[in-house]
């Protein structure tokens, strides 16, 4: 379906943020007396799904902090396979006011109690990226790459990042690799330059070089702008609200090859509907539904659906079969702790068939 290109070093290679997150486990941020250490960050747990789950050789390209945290962060995605020669690291002044690595406090919720994220992430390294830090030529040009994912989040850390991400994706395109975007609206990160208004100029202008646009409702509003007539309420979209939003999507930019939308109905912290639907080949293709998929931790659960959604479509599958790998992905993702995928190929791949929940040995 995608014209994909072979003989790259890298199957896939991210751009973004990597924080330390810490995980209270079963009890609360505000009660904890100890954490579990974790790495996470949008972009990277699509990198790591990518490898850790699939197999594909793919790359971060990212700014740590010299010091321990970031030697820790480090430490965690060599355990997940993920190559680390193009992270950047950025001298620590001993206090952490001009740079430092950024910290995700996360607690999963349970029943009628929501998942609870407390992020500390000003000023860090990776937001203070600017255009000419990186050698894209070296990359894409040298090395190689078949795809490119960043998103929105990296693009809201500061106003340097959102050039980066241009930059990036310019030079990715120059040299024929696919570029993803997940458009992960964050109302918190654009507060401090320029908000709602300054969110849709930057990913309106990136929209225009992706191939595979990924969202949900609110971020196709938010960050493009685009509502559909007589469905303002985006809150209360039914599928068809849903459809029509991706042929929109489809209609003002021509350049989408594939957009894909994750559909969540949240019952509890701990039981939700779970589902996606995509645009492709002037097609709309519903995926697999979970109706009451029961959640360990909901946090990474959309960056697992891309990561399986790349997998199908760098395998060259067609559109229903990529988008059902990247569902039954994020609905494992989602019975595990952590930002990121414990699933195996096979698990997705049985789950797909069909597969239940029985014992195995």
């Amino acid at each position: 379906m995608l014209n994909i290109k072979d003989g790259c070093m890298f199957d896939q290679i991210s751009l973004g943020e990597v924080m330390l997150r810490l995980d209270p486990g079963e009890g609360r941020i505000r009660t904890a007396r100890n954490f579990r250490a974790w790495e996470g960050g949008g972009e990277y747990n699509v990198a790591r799904g990518l490898r850790r789950c699939f197999g594909l050789n793919t790359a971060i390209i990212t700014v740590l902090a010299d010091n321990d945290i970031g030697y820790l962060i480090e430490d965690l995605m060599l355990q997940g396979g993920v190559n680390t020669q193009f992270v950047q690291w950025a001298a620590y002044d001993g206090i952490g006011k001009n740079t430092r690595c950024g910290l995700n406090f996360t607690e999963r919720g349970f029943g009628v109690r929501g998942a609870v994220g407390v992020s500390d992430r000003a000023n860090t390294a990776v937001s203070q990226l600017k255009p000419g830090d990186i050698d894209w030529e070296h990359i894409f040009g040298t090395c190689g790459a078949r795809w490119l994912h960043t998103g929105g989040i990296f693009a809201a850390l500061s106003e340097t990042t959102a050039q980066v991400a241009l930059e990036a994706i310019k030079a990715a395109k120059k040299h024929d690799t696919m570029v993803s975007y997940d458009l992960n609206y964050r109302p918190s990160l654009w507060k401090e330059h320029g908000g709602h208004v300054r969110a849709q100029a930057v990913n309106r202008e990136i929209a225009q070089y992706v191939d595979v646009m990924i969202g949900n409702e609110e971020d196709f509003t938010a960050c493009l702008g685009l509502v559909v007539e007589g469905q303002e309420n985006l809150s209360e979209l039914d599928l068809q609200g849903y459809e029509n939003m991706l042929r929109h999507a489809a209609a003002a930019y021509p350049n989408f090859q594939v957009i894909a939308s994750t559909l969540r109905t949240v019952k509890t912290a701990t039981k939700n509907g779970w589902s996606a639907m995509c645009y492709a080949n002037g097609e709309i293709y519903h995926g697999m539904r979970f109706d009451e998929l029961e959640i360990m931790d909901r946090v990474g659960g959309g960056d697992s659906f891309a990561s399986g959604l790349i997998y199908g479509l760098l395998s060259g599958f067609d559109a229903q079969t990529a988008l059902n790998c990247g569902i039954c992905h994020g609905a494992l993702a989602m019975t595990t702790p952590g930002d990121t995928s414990m699933a195996r190929k096979k698990e997705v791949e049985g789950l797909m068939k069909g597969a239940g929940a029985r014992v195995q040995r």
